[in-house]
């Protein structure tokens, strides 16, 4: 028990450095290969960075615990929202200027209500479910790139250009990005083995685990870099992150997993953690999106302290499940 705590901390601690690595040398690699800003904003930055989620998701269904895998992809999601724009927006509203985020903000929407109700209609993940989220993805990913490649002038890309603006060398960067993979892939199973023994030992479910600390330890990711966005005042690139990020939980994390472990969903996850998702993902776009123009979005101190509310008391109710269990 002890072993598996710490080979849990240790994952955490090994897999939020080497993802960042990751994300930097990859957005590095781009920028210098000749991508446009936009374009690495949108999809290395973004989806990028929920390159925890997919190794750690694939590697639990591979080894026969799909719910880990579909506890660590929802409740990344969950996490993204409540708690990381949360704490993000506490410390410094965030305002939207991209209009590239304004037109994701619906996608995401409708990928999570379709992944949801692929799951309510028969309480199943099956091999067909994966290939229909993993399609959508690549719609997604078809319209982001003729958007990066045609938008040039949008925020997200000056916020991007400015990010970069003295990129390390491009040997530094391939060592980085291969080097966080490698490392990304090793943490990912220190994670997975340390989480599935903890859940063994303690009875509680592997969608439980999932849900709670693998989850929050592949967001910190995202948390690292949000926090910082905020404070070099690039909004835009801390919602990215977490739009980017939850579009890609929900079609490809979930889509892998379907593809490599058809699972029965837990109960559970249809009941209670489906529904909060959908609401926060509502929230959201309610909160996000710029319904009298552009620039109108914002997520006040206010929103989100709700935000974090919300997150207090889903935990506390997956707390609550896991002791009567």
């Amino acid at each position: 028990m002890l072993l598996a705590f710490g080979a849990l901390a240790t994952g955490i601690v090994i897999l939020v450095f080497s993802a960042d690595k990751f994300v930097e040398g990859a957005a590095v690699v781009a920028k210098r290969l000749g991508l446009p800003p936009l374009l690495i904003g949108m999809l290395v930055i973004g989806f990028g960075s929920s390159a925890p989620e997919m190794v750690i998701s694939a590697l639990a269904s591979y080894q026969g615990n799909p719910n880990l895998a579909l506890g660590n992809a929802f409740g990344s999601n969950i996490t993204n929202i409540a708690l990381i724009l949360g704490i993000t927006a506490l410390i410094s509203p965030i305002s939207v200027e991209s209009s590239v985020l304004q037109r994701e903000l619906p996608f995401l929407a409708v990928i999570t209500a379709i992944a949801a109700g692929l799951l309510y209609i028969d309480s199943n993940l099956s091999r067909s479910d994966g290939i229909i989220l993993i399609g959508l993805f690549s719609i997604i990913m078809g319209w982001s790139i003729i958007a990066g490649m045609k938008g040039s002038q949008d925020h997200l890309a000056d916020i991007v250009e400015q990010e970069f603006s003295e990129p390390m060398s491009m040997k530094k960067a391939l060592v980085f990005l291969v080097g966080g993979l490698i490392f990304l892939v090793l943490s990912s199973r220190l994670l997975v083995w340390g989480g599935v023994e903890i859940a063994q030992a303690l009875g509680i479910s592997d969608l439980i685990i999932g849900l709670t600390i693998v989850a929050v330890g592949t967001s910190l990711p995202e948390l690292a870099s949000c926090i910082a966005a905020v404070r070099k005042n690039e909004h835009d690139l801390a919602l990215g992150n977490v739009i980017g990020s939850n579009l890609f939980n929900t079609s490809i994390v979930v889509g892998i997993s379907g593809m490599i472990a058809p699972t029965v969903v837990e109960p559970g996850l249809l009941t209670r953690d489906l529904p909060v998702l959908g609401i926060l993902t509502a929230a959201l776009f309610i909160m996000a999106y710029s319904f009298k123009g552009p620039g109108t979005g914002r997520i006040n101190r206010f929103e989100a302290g709700l935000l974090l509310l919300a997150y207090v008391a889903y935990n506390t109710s997956l707390a609550i499940t896991a002791i009567s269990s």
